[in-house]
C-alpha cells in the first residue's frame, strides 16, 4: 500500500481516497431520502383532521437544547479532525468522545420531546401532518442513533490501532456523516420547527 505523506492521514492512499468519493456519493443518496421526507411534510403539513397543528405541539425550549447540542457536536467533532492531523490520538479521542455525548443528549431531549408528542395525543395514527412529523424526526433521530454506535466503534478502533492510514479514513468518513446530520437539523429547526410556530 503507497501512502502519500504530503496529503491528509485520511487520503494518504488510493483506496482511502475512493472509499471517500463512495462516501460522498452515500450522502447524495441520504439527500434524496430526506428530500423526500421534506416534500411529503411539506405537502402534508396542513393535513391535521381533528388533531393538532405544529404551533399546538411545537416547544421552543427542547428545540433550541437540541440545536444547541448538535451545533456544538458539530464544532467538537471538526476539532478531533483536526487532532486527528495533529497525530494527537488522545486529543481526538476525547473530541469524538465528547461529540457522542452531545448527540447522547440530543436523543435524550428527542426521546422526551416523542413522548411529549404522544402523550398529548399527537401519534402516529392522529393525522397525516403528525405522522410524516413523527417519521421525518424519526428518520434523522435513528440515523443519530447509528452514528452514536459508529462512532463508538471508531473510537475503540482508534485507541487499539492508533492512528493509521484506515482508521484515519474511518474517523473523517464519521466525521462527514456527522455533518451531514447537523445540516439535516438545521433544515428541520428552520423549516418545520420555526415556520410551525408561526
Amino acid at each position: 500500500m503507497k501512502i502519500d505523506h504530503s496529503l491528509p492521514l485520511e487520503y494518504s492512499t488510493d483506496q482511502n481516497k475512493l472509499n471517500i468519493l463512495g462516501f460522498w456519493i452515500f450522502l447524495g443518496a441520504e439527500i434524496m431520502l430526506f428530500a423526500t421526507l421534506f416534500a411529503t411534510y411539506f405537502t402534508l403539513v396542513d393535513r391535521t383532521g381533528n388533531g393538532p397543528m405544529g404551533a399546538d405541539i411545537f416547544e421552543i425550549t427542547p428545540v433550541l437544547i437540541e440545536t444547541l447540542v448538535l451545533l456544538t457536536s458539530s464544532f467538537t467533532i471538526g476539532l478531533g479532525v483536526h487532532a486527528m492531523r495533529l497525530g494527537r490520538k488522545n486529543a481526538m479521542i476525547t473530541f469524538f468522545a465528547i461529540t457522542l455525548l452531545l448527540g447522547l443528549t440530543f436523543l435524550g431531549v428527542e426521546i422526551y420531546e416523542f413522548t411529549h408528542y404522544v402523550h398529548i395525543g399527537a401519534g402516529l395514527q392522529t393525522s397525516a401532518f403528525t405522522a410524516i412529523l413523527l417519521t421525518t424526526l424519526g428518520t434523522h433521530g435513528a440515523h443519530v442513533t447509528l452514528g452514536l454506535f459508529w462512532g463508538l466503534f471508531i473510537i475503540l478502533q482508534v485507541k487499539k490501532r492508533g492512528l493509521t492510514p484506515e482508521t484515519a479514513n474511518k474517523s473523517f468518513i464519521f466525521s462527514l456523516y456527522w455533518h451531514f446530520l447537523d445540516v439535516v437539523w438545521i433544515f428541520i429547526f428552520s423549516f418545520v420547527y420555526l415556520k410551525g410556530m408561526m
